[in-house]
């Protein structure tokens, strides 16, 4: 990592950056504060803010740059822009409309990718996603994520899209009508790098919350790629993404088909083991639960050895929809008696029945009362107990609505 420049020093190389500056003088104090925030230190990249860099930097983004110094200014700014305060302050430089049509076909690949990337910066922050989208990034981002575009590129727009698709509002709906998904979901394929499916992942995640959108990512063929993407050898970002796409896609009886069809069993199973996060233990178990409501891929679930983890899920996890989503897929499973039986040896009833206190959560209550009727019903040779109904089921339906894709950011 660098030394951390004097303020002094960082003073004069942020104004040889104004236009009254010489042009070499000004690409070489240009060029030393792109490196000096390309190396990452946080302490020189808060004194280059401090400085007063953000404006010129944003000047620098115009026509009358060249596509070099756009490049050098644009990457400044994306790696200044990680920083939130930095962030507020380069989009009150009024960053946004210059990033935006650098992002143009006309642009140099470099430079776009760049723009991209500081872009997707800002975006992370709700206000500014919404700018970003009202300003018209969204089509050239899209134009982007095409095969003749760089890994670098993939990255920063795919990362991008993702931002505003989760933080503007109704921006999922433009992003698709943009044409995103197909070269999303051909993003998700064993060409790109990992940063690149697990930002891909992570924006289809968003825009399959959308029902329409749903439908065309299917279409698009994203369940084998997903499916695959759960494997245990990528990385733990990048199988969160694609579980909490999965649950949403799930929904759907002929998805939760494919989903099984494809081999998302048993990696699900692993998934609800202990070794995961809470928001992996939703995910996961909130697909099995999908799952589950078909006969026949409830006994598959139930033979790759899931009873044991969901059961322990009911117990071991403080998120109220993990419980949901364990004690529906328990329900699902309970459907058929010799799995009700093995459902009850692994302890589910004292689980089930904890959930059902006056101190317990209110989301998973409806559900362990269904499970629980469900498991009574055959281990005690018919015999039903009764089970409060009338606003229970309006209950149960909004928490099955509730979380099953919580997003993965």
């Amino acid at each position: 990592m660098p030394p951390v420049l004097a303020r002094r020093d960082l003073r004069k190389l942020v104004r040889k950056l104004g236009v009254d500056c010489r042009p070499g003088e000004q690409k070489q104090a240009l060029a030393t504060i792109a490196a000096l925030c390309g190396d990452g230190n946080p302490e020189n990249l808060a004194a280059i803010a401090a400085a007063g860099a953000v404006h010129p930097l944003v000047q620098l983004l115009g026509p009358a740059s060249a596509a070099g110094v756009q490049q050098l200014a644009a990457g400044s700014l994306m790696f200044l822009g990680d920083k939130p305060e930095n962030a507020a302050a380069i989009a009150e430089a009024g960053a946004i409309p210059p990033l935006v049509l650098l992002l143009a076909p006309g642009s140099h690949g470099q430079v776009q990718s760049n723009a991209a990337g500081a872009l997707w910066q800002l975006a992370m922050h709700a206000h500014y996603a919404s700018t970003i989208a009202g300003a018209g990034a969204i089509p050239p981002l899209v134009a982007l994520l095409g095969p003749d575009s760089t890994s670098g590129m993939h990255q920063n727009a795919t990362g991008a899209l993702w931002q505003i698709a989760l933080n503007a509002e109704n921006a999922a709906v433009t992003i698709a009508a943009a044409g995103a998904i197909p070269p999303l979901v051909a993003l998700l394929g064993p060409a790109s790098p990992p940063n690149v499916k697990q930002f891909a992942a992570g924006a289809l995640m968003v825009l399959c919350h959308h029902s329409d959108n749903e439908a065309r990512i299917t279409a698009a063929g994203a369940i084998p790629p997903l499916v695959q993407l759960l494997d245990p050898a990528t990385p733990i970002p990048m199988q969160q993404n694609a579980a909490g796409a999965l649950v949403v896609l799930s929904r759907s009886a002929e998805n939760a088909a494919s989903i099984a069809a494809a081999g998302a069993i048993p990696l699900l199973v692993r998934l609800i083991g202990p070794g995961s996060s809470s928001l992996m233990h939703q995910h996961a178990a909130g697909t099995l639960m999908n799952l589950a409501a078909d006969a026949v891929i409830s006994l598959t679930i139930a033979s790759s050895g899931a009873i044991a983890s969901l059961v322990a899920l009911l117990g071991s996890s403080t998120l109220a929809q993990v419980q949901h989503n364990a004690a529906g897929a328990l329900m699902g499973l309970a459907t058929n008696a010799d799995t009700a039986v093995v459902i009850v040896a692994a302890g589910a009833i004292p689980e089930l029945e904890r959930l059902m206190q006056p101190e317990s959560d209110d989301v998973p209550k409806p559900t362990a009362a269904r499970a629980l009727a469900a498991l009574r019903g055959p281990v005690d040779d018919g015999a039903e107990d009764e089970v409060e109904e009338g606003d229970d089921d309006d209950e149960e339906d909004e928490a099955l609505e509730q979380g099953l894709g919580s997003l993965a950011v």
